[in-house]
């Protein structure tokens, strides 16, 4: 059974997901007239408050909320997995799926803004479940998406993050991993109980400093790197497009693997098309569609364009620079990572050990709120409560267990989460361009379509 499990998890998110995926951002980005050129607009609005806007949070606390579950180990241990398996030439098709991502994830956010409801005691819902039951009349659909997102967070989103907090806390600082478990689980408590509007409050001021801390451990590495930069880049986009022969156990590959596990990894990373981060963007302050959705698009630009970049860069130049650090091949990718990181004096490693920790633990904040969200959705506002508690213990579960099979798992059913949330998209894509044409070049004009409140225990069917 685990070795199906195994194989299923690797045939979903090889050559399937690629295909759906990179079709999507594709189709979005032509459909949209590359709205990638609205990206820095997008950055402008993220921190500027929208106070005549409808919804429960700030735009730039939906934003730091979904970078918060986005930005996590994948761009650490995710990038130096790609270039192990595909070699430098991964990190370019990483690159371009964040570039063509921004494009999926507007429109992905776009329906789930356009989409969302209004509970009776004023709380926004909305996701790839209301969109799909409410633009397309497929609430069975929605029902899946929803029961594959509350399940999957608590692996993926808790348990295995968890589990990567008590490791790096282990191996660097000597933490025994039920100490890791009271820590994780009372700072996981202490901020998922309170709401959304705690989520953010954290979120907030968390992922500014921890993207900003780990950022510059990179440019440090870089700056000690010196020339090796330049080969790095070099050594990126010539084995995008050709083969590589083997240096010193690293460079080895082919430009198949390198489109693979780049393409793989990149969209695994940034989520764009998995619909989990317009979750949280459908409760942002927004006085129409579009504003959130330029502000949201810009999470994968941040992800994927920025960090995923300069991790790519980080590693192959470390390896370059000193080829000792992959001599005889690169087995296990978080030494690779700890090694390049090691090159700072004294404080390196703890740069690592301390992003990987903060990575896992904002990812734990932002699942916590998707997986609550499509609990409600197919049951209720009662669960909500129930929810969070049972998320709280597995997060403390997670921290001194195993979880291999529960990673796999996980992996496979976000890999699901994508096909009902790109059916919507492409179903959707013609209301949701004429809403682009709109508002883009009115980006304060209100929506006047009104936000239905409802009344949901349980989803039927």
């Amino acid at each position: 059974m685990i070795a199906f499990i195994d194989w299923f998890d690797g045939f979903l998110w090889g050559l399937p997901l690629i295909i759906v995926l990179l079709g999507t951002h594709v189709f979005c980005t032509v459909r949209t007239g590359v709205v990638q050129i609205h990206t820095f607009k997008g950055i402008k609005l993220s921190v500027t408050p929208d106070p005549d806007g409808e919804g429960d949070v700030s735009q730039f606390g939906a934003l730091t909320t979904a970078l918060a579950a986005t930005i996590g180990t994948g761009n650490i241990i995710g990038v130096a997995t790609a270039i192990a398996n595909g070699g430098p030439g991964a990190v370019f098709w990483m690159w371009m799926t964040g570039v063509f991502g921004i494009a999926t994830k507007y429109m992905e956010t776009a329906m789930s803004v356009k989409y969302r409801e209004q509970t009776e005691d004023g709380r926004m819902i909305g996701g790839a479940f209301t969109a799909l039951e409410r633009g397309m009349n497929a609430k069975w659909l929605g029902v899946i998406f929803a029961l594959l997102g509350a399940i999957a967070a608590f692996g993926i989103g808790c348990m295995t993050q968890a589990n990567s907090i008590s490791t790096a806390l282990g191996q660097n600082f000597g933490l025994p991993t039920w100490v890791s478990g009271i820590i994780v689980s009372v700072f996981t408590a202490f901020v998922i109980l309170g709401g959304v509007k705690s989520i953010t409050r954290v979120t907030e001021r968390l992922v500014p400093f921890m993207a900003a801390f780990y950022v510059i451990g990179c440019i440090i590495v870089l700056c000690m790197n010196g020339g090796a930069v330049g080969t790095a880049f070099a050594l990126i986009f010539k084995g995008a497009f050709t083969a590589q022969a083997g240096v010193g156990g690293l460079f080895g590959f082919t430009v198949a693997q390198a489109i693979r596990y780049g393409c793989a990894r990149g969209l695994f990373s940034n989520e764009s098309g998995m619909g989990s981060a317009p979750i949280v963007a459908a409760s942002a302050k927004t006085r129409n569609p579009v504003r959130q959705s330029l502000v949201s698009m810009t999470g994968t630009f941040w992800d994927t364009v920025i960090i995923c970049l300069l991790t790519g860069l980080t590693l192959v130049s470390s390896a370059v620079a000193h080829p000792e650090f992959v001599a005889g091949g690169v087995e296990d990718t978080t030494v690779l990572t700890f090694q390049a990181f090691g090159l700072i004096p004294v404080i390196g490693r703890p740069i690592i050990a301390l992003s990987l920790a903060l990575f896992a633990y904002s990812t734990i904040l932002g699942w916590s709120y998707y997986g609550e969200r499509c609990a409600e959705y197919l049951c209720g506002p009662k669960i909500i409560t129930p929810y969070k508690i049972a998320f709280v213990i597995f997060s403390f579960v997670g921290c001194v267990v195993a979880l291999n099979t529960v990673w796999t798992i996980a992996d496979i059913l976000n890999g699901l989460m994508v096909v009902p949330n790109v059916i919507g998209v492409w179903a959707l894509s013609g209301v949701l361009v004429k809403d682009l044409k709109t508002y883009v070049n009115d980006i304060d004009a209100v929506d006047p379509t009104p936000i239905p409140v409802v009344n949901k225990q349980i989803a039927d069917l």
